[in-house]
Formats: C-alpha cells, structure tokens, sequence
C-alpha cells in the first residue's frame, strides 16, 4: 500500500500538460513508492483512458465549498481553486498529499522528497515566491510622489474578498505564497484552518486565486506552522527565467550556485507572439546557458 501521493487536476485542454506532469514524474525510479492521484475537471474519456494505465486514482473534481453559478458558468476547471484544500476527502487511503499544478513538472526528484519531508508533523510544506533576482515584491502607486497605494496581490484581493482590514494590512507586504505546489499530512490542522479561509475569500472575492489568498491567510494570519521550501522547489519561470547547464542537459538557477530546478512551474504562461507555451508545446524562449551561450528552448517536459 503507497502511504504518500502527488495529486494534480485538469480539464481537457490541459490533458497533454498533466499527461507531461505525470510523465515526468513515473521517469524516476523512486516513483513507484508513490501514489499518482488526479482530480478530473472536465477531462475527455480518452484523456482519461490514457491516464488509467498510469495514475492510480482519478475522481471527479467538486464545488466542495457552495460558490454561486454565475460565477463559474462553463468553467469547471475553476475547482481546482477549491477541491485542492479537501484532497484527503477524495483520496482517504494516504498519509501525505504533494500537490503540484498541472503546469508544472519534476525536473529533480529532491524537490519531490523535501515536500513530503516538510510536511511532517502537521507542518505545511510551501514555497515563497521571493529569492535571489526577484526585483519587484509589490506593486505601489504613488500619488504626489510621496503616497503609496498599495497594489500587492495579497492585499488587492483580501479587500476585493472584504477581509478585515487589519488581517488585509498584515497580508500586503509578506511574501506571497504560491499555491501552486505544497505539501500536508492528512491529519494536519492547516486543512480546517485553510478552509475556514476559503469559505470568506469565496463568499465576496474572485473565484480564481481564493485557494491561493486562503493559505496566505492561513500562514500569515492564523499562523500555521510552516516549513518554508527554497525558491528552486517550485520554480516560477515567468517570474524569473531559469538557466541552463549543457553539462548535465538540465535546467538550473539563474545565479549561484545554480542549484537544479526541483519542480518547473509554467504558472501564468510563457508567452511569445501572444502564443502561451502551455498550450503550443512549439513556443521557445531565449535561455541563458551556464557557459554564456543563448539557446532556444522549450521550459515544458520533454521525455
């Protein structure tokens, strides 16, 4: 019996993005100890045929938290700004959940093994979305030049969310946490905690991104005991470009000591000739190499 699982969720235009998730991660050895469980969002049954022979389960994503319809009309992939904070609901049978995005993909399987790690004990295993290179945190605008409004993701959607101004203020400079990737024992208490928050950032705010604007809340307001997970873990490569090393044919930090990147994360889209690279595998970018060269390369999974 596997005690862990990587869960994802998609609908069908992002099948063949799943599909290079689950590939990427059946590529290591060390796999077979783990569950492969995916939520269905609107997956054809031939996209879910080809998954059978390769995850262990596949359940039907739901409205866990009532949102109203209109809201959602025809977008049933927004579950999984839902389902993601009920995952021992629909897979009872482990001890740990990795969720990682369907856009994103395991470069390293380190990465991998430090999220099931940090989430021992109740923690929750995440990743801030700051490091070396990052030269924006908030966005400010300044009015006579010398008062700021502020434009910080957290902050914006808390009070389009009407969460209480006081918790909005201690949102709007910390660092944001990208939902994207994380981790959590079944028994933790991050989840009631996580989706207590979601219950109000759903209520009056934004479908998209309400899950995202809960954990934050929950770390920073709730406190949570968090084991924060370095930047490489779930590299956002429209927030910062990766390297690459020609040595060893992979994908690296941008500056030293250029660690591996652990988990590839294509959140909001490479775009080039308003072409985004999750949906046209065929869009490269310039990519910096360790040796000082330039090559064109795609940053989805290539078996």
């Amino acid at each position: 019996m596997k005690k862990n699982t990587i869960v994802s969720l998609a609908d069908s235009n992002y099948f063949d993005l799943l599909n290079e998730l689950v590939d990427s991660v059946k590529r290591f050895e060390t796999s077979k100890n783990i569950a492969i469980c995916v939520l269905d969002a609107g997956l054809n049954q031939e996209q879910k045929n080809i998954l059978k022979k390769k995850v262990d389960e596949i359940k039907n994503a739901e409205w866990d938290i009532d949102v109203p319809a209109f809201k959602v009309k025809n977008k049933e992939w927004l579950k999984s700004q839902v389902s993601r904070a009920f995952l021992p609901k629909y897979f009872p049978n482990y001890e740990k959940y990795l969720w990682i995005d369907c856009d994103a993909w395991v470069n390293d399987w380190t990465s991998v093994e430090l999220y099931f790690d940090a989430c021992e004990n109740g923690k929750l295993g995440i990743t801030q979305t700051i490091g070396p290179g990052y030269k924006i945190t908030s966005k400010v605008k300044w009015l006579f030049g010398k008062i700021a409004i502020i434009k910080s993701q957290n902050f914006k959607h808390a009070i389009s969310s009407k969460i209480d101004l006081n918790k909005a203020r201690k949102l709007a400079f910390a660092p944001h946490i990208n939902i994207g990737v994380f981790s959590l024992q079944k028994n933790s208490l991050c989840w009631q905690s996580w989706q207590s928050n979601l219950a109000k950032t759903l209520k009056s705010g934004k479908v998209f991104g309400s899950e995202g604007l809960a954990i934050n809340m929950s770390v920073y307001i709730d406190d949570i005991e968090t084991e924060f997970l370095p930047l490489n873990c779930n590299w956002i490569a429209s927030n910062l470009l990766p390297k690459y090393d020609n040595k060893i044919q992979t994908f690296v930090e941008p500056y030293l000591p250029n660690y591996k990147i652990g988990i590839m994360h294509l959140a909001a889209g490479i775009w080039k000739d308003n072409k985004d690279m999750r949906l046209d595998k065929n869009i490269k970018v310039d990519i910096k190499s360790l040796d000082g060269s330039t090559i064109v390369k795609s940053l989805r999974f290539n078996q």
